[in-house]
C-alpha cells in the first residue's frame, strides 16, 4: 500500500475537500481519499502508484491548487 500526500491549497469547506476527494475517486482506483482543509493537504491511500503529473492534473482541474507531493509505503 502506498501513501500519497499531497499539499493543496485552496480549500475553504467541507465542500471543497469532498470535491477533491470525488475527483481523486473518479480518475485513479484508489483504496482511500481524504482532503483536509485544516491541513491544506490530501491523502490517497492505493495499491498502485499513481504518476505525479496525473494528481496535479487532477486537482488542477477542479480550480484548487496542488503543491509537494510525498510518498511513504505502508
Amino acid at each position: 500500500m502506498i501513501k500519497i500526500t499531497v499539499a493543496v491549497d485552496g480549500m475553504q469547506c467541507g465542500m471543497c475537500e469532498a470535491h477533491i476527494n470525488d475527483a481523486i475517486r473518479k480518475s485513479f482506483s484508489v483504496k482511500k481519499v481524504k482532503s483536509s482543509k485544516r491541513k491544506k493537504q490530501t491523502v490517497i491511500l492505493t495499491e498502485n502508484d499513481i504518476p505525479d503529473e496525473a494528481i496535479i492534473e487532477a486537482i488542477a482541474d477542479t480550480g484548487y491548487t496542488p503543491g509537494e507531493i510525498s510518498r511513504e509505503m505502508k
